[in-house]
């Protein structure tokens, strides 16, 4: 996420209550989770395993629980508490803001674009031309929505990621502050739910089209003019490029990336990369053909061990 002008390392200091390591007025021009740093970014560090990555990362300003030796062209940022200091960053640019009415004043919404009764569109949401959203959709804020785009009812677009660090005590959530990012020409069908990015975007290319109850998770980006059928789930930071399809009840684990033009079947459990071009099925999921012949070769165990027990007597 972009903050909404560059913030100085000091400035940042003192709302953090941090000790720092850099020049004071060494700027930060936004805050992202590790997947998603770039140059001039803030992002933390809590626990020694992540100390490497998060010191060699993209990112110029790391929030740390550990004196180290601060890295050339970078600014340290010392806390006890590196999570909740982060969290409390997200809270004070992105905060959660109450709506007063079901379609925020702020809300920038296309011509030609209906709004079915019941919906509710959130605070800085931007809608396109020609779109149709049904009744009862709800769109959170910072949603983007291209042109030419329907919504089917009951759909949820932007809900916060499903991101919490466990400790003894219990689980923290991880704040969002990313948004949902909907292209030109989507479908998206009924009982739908697209989460934010942590501090990124979750991002449907265009042409795509959903099925009913469909889950996306956060930071997730599906390419163009891909199929997805209803009941399956793609979990965070998994990337689907385009011309895929993805039939009914598929599910597809985080962290994953799904080539050009495959196709999952049916029921397929994904675990793992998958090459594009071929198509897949089975939990987990591998080439059709060669899960097929696994199948029927199983169908013969139990006359192949039969015959075999018989022998030995």
């Amino acid at each position: 996420m972009k903050l909404p002008a560059p913030y100085k390392l000091k400035e940042i200091a003192s709302i953090i209550n941090a000790e720092f390591e850099g020049n004071p007025d060494f700027l930060i021009s936004g805050i992202n989770e590790i997947h998603m740093v770039e140059a001039g970014d803030l992002t933390f560090v809590d626990h020694p395993k992540y100390y490497k990555k998060a010191l060699t990362s993209k990112a110029t300003t790391i929030i740390i629980n550990a004196k180290v030796e601060c890295p050339e062209n970078k600014a340290l940022l010392f806390c006890d508490d590196p999570f909740e200091a982060y969290v409390s960053l997200v809270r004070k640019f992105r905060g959660f803001q109450p709506s007063a009415s079901s379609i925020s004043s702020s809300a920038i919404i296309g011509e030609g674009t209906v709004i079915q009764p019941g919906a509710f569109v959130g605070n800085n949401v931007s809608i396109g031309t020609n779109c149709v959203i049904h009744a009862n959709v709800s769109i959170y804020d910072h949603t983007v929505i291209g042109n030419n785009v329907i919504i089917h009812s009951n759909t949820v677009i932007g809900a916060d990621a499903y991101y919490f660090q466990r400790k003894p005590q219990g689980y923290r959530k991880m704040e969002s502050c990313g948004k949902v990012v909907i292209c030109d020409n989507v479908e998206i069908g009924a009982l739908c739910a697209i989460d934010k990015g942590v501090s990124g975007d979750t991002f449907i290319g265009k042409g795509t089209k959903f099925d009913n109850q469909v889950q996306i998770g956060h930071d997730t980006r599906i390419g163009e003019n891909c199929l997805i059928g209803s009941q399956s789930a793609v979990a965070g930071v998994t990337v689907i490029e385009d011309d895929v399809i993805i039939w009914a009840k598929v599910s597809v684990n985080k962290d994953l990336h799904v080539g050009k033009g495959a196709v999952i079947l049916a029921t397929s459990g994904v675990d793992k990369n998958l090459t594009g071009g071929k198509v897949y099925f089975g939990i987990p999921a591998d080439e059709a053909r060669k899960k097929w012949k696994e199948i029927a070769y199983m169908k013969l165990l139990p006359d192949f061990m039969d015959a075999m027990n018989n022998k030995i007597k």
